[in-house]
């Protein structure tokens, strides 16, 4: 089924020429708007991200360094080289470069050989790598995209939704900080061969710093865009346009009118308490549950829609619990449409009870704990 702009969006008549689209806020993570954001795409170079955060997180953990030597093999040079037709980074066969130098090549100018290259010099074969890829996007939540090769080159198993890359592109800004200014230089020279960095959105005078952009014929004309104004950062992604200007006029429409239409309003402040969840065969039978920033949702300007809220979790919680530790999620709905889910945390240390408060707990499970599993457990505050 087609998807839907929000509530929001359809009140100020706004509409994306783009098949699938979607822009998000990237502090709160909330969607500002989408149009079929759960539909399965070719990635193209897109994929290329996903990459560039396996290759970001081995140099967080230390097994590589910008120093680390990579060498091109035959195969990446001549399934993504110069004579490839497709993005390369012009690298010699079996030359030898640096990591830095290959995440350039990687980022700003979309070098299939430097893909390769990285694929097989981490997991020694890119059909490896691309397990470790699928690897990385289930732990930080990618839940519906699949990647079978590095590139981005077509493969009718590889596919991914807009959502899913605008949430990597969320990890990317917040887990690699420094890594992620790479997405933001707008040339990379190798070779004695000037490349312009592929994002138009850099050029726009708008506070784009990133990220990539991808096009083979199975996906169309895609983006993945980032920008920042006044503070607030917007993350946009888009595919499936029938040209490059195409791709580059939706991103920025959608862009400027999430910066100009929306203003943020705070639910909670750090700290404050959000609500309660239960406990069983705990000291206490009720925990206080916190947010670790302030949460706050982006609301359409002059828009008097209703926000509700909803703490979900699997409950009655077991004790002992520690103070900190991650026990519920918040679900903010602007209108009909969820605005934002984040994680809740314990704001105290519940100690397990007495063996009477065990007992009594006990009792109590044993008289209604069929209907709180067939309800899921969902406590909601509105």
């Amino acid at each position: 089924m087609a998807g839907l702009a929000p509530d929001g969006a359809r009140a100020q008549t706004f509409q994306s020429n783009a098949p699938t689209a979607i822009l998000m806020d990237a502090d709160s993570h909330g969607v500002l708007y989408e149009k079929n954001a759960d539909e399965l795409t070719a990635p193209a170079s897109m994929a290329k991200t996903m990459t560039a955060e396996v290759v970001f997180n081995e140099i967080k953990s230390g097994r590589l360094s910008f120093d680390s030597t990579f060498t091109i093999s035959e195969n990446a040079w001549r399934k993504g080289g110069a004579g490839s037709g497709g993005s390369s980074m012009f690298a010699q066969v079996h030359s030898t470069i640096r990591l830095e130098d290959l995440l350039r090549g990687l980022v700003v100018q979309s070098g299939n050989d430097a893909a390769i290259a990285l694929a097989e010099g981490i997991a020694g074969t890119e059909e490896n790598f691309a397990r470790m890829m699928n690897e990385r996007a289930r732990i930080i939540g990618l839940t519906h995209s699949t990647f079978r090769n590095a590139t981005g080159y077509g493969h009718p198993e590889q596919k991914v939704t807009v959502r899913d890359l605008a949430k990597l592109a969320i990890h990317i800004i917040e887990t690699y900080p420094d890594l992620y200014k790479l997405f933001g230089e707008r040339e990379f020279t190798w070779n004695k061969i000037r490349q312009l960095n592929r994002n138009p959105l850099l050029a726009m005078d708008i506070g784009a710093d990133g990220l990539k952009t991808g096009n083979i014929d199975e996906s169309g004309f895609g983006l993945i865009g980032s920008a920042v104004q006044n503070g607030q950062r917007l993350i946009v992604v888009v595919n499936g346009l029938k040209t490059a200007r195409d791709r580059a006029n939706e991103s920025r429409k959608l862009l400027d009118w999430g910066f100009r239409a929306f203003e943020s309003r705070e639910l909670f402040t750090e700290g404050q308490v959000v609500g309660e969840a239960q406990v069983f065969g705990g000291s206490k039978r009720s925990l206080p549950l916190v947010s670790m920033k302030p949460i706050r949702v982006l609301l359409p300007r002059g828009d008097s829609e209703r926000v509700t809220a909803r703490i979900l979790y699997t409950g009655p919680l077991k004790a002992p619990i520690r103070k900190g530790d991650e026990v519920a999620r918040l679900q903010v709905n602007r209108g009909e449409m969820q605005a934002l889910e984040l994680p809740l945390y314990a704001n105290e240390d519940i100690q397990e009870g007495t063996l009477s408060q065990r007992a009594l707990d006990g009792l109590l499970e044993f008289g209604t704990g069929w209907v709180r599993r067939a309800f899921s457990s969902v406590i909601e505050r509105i």
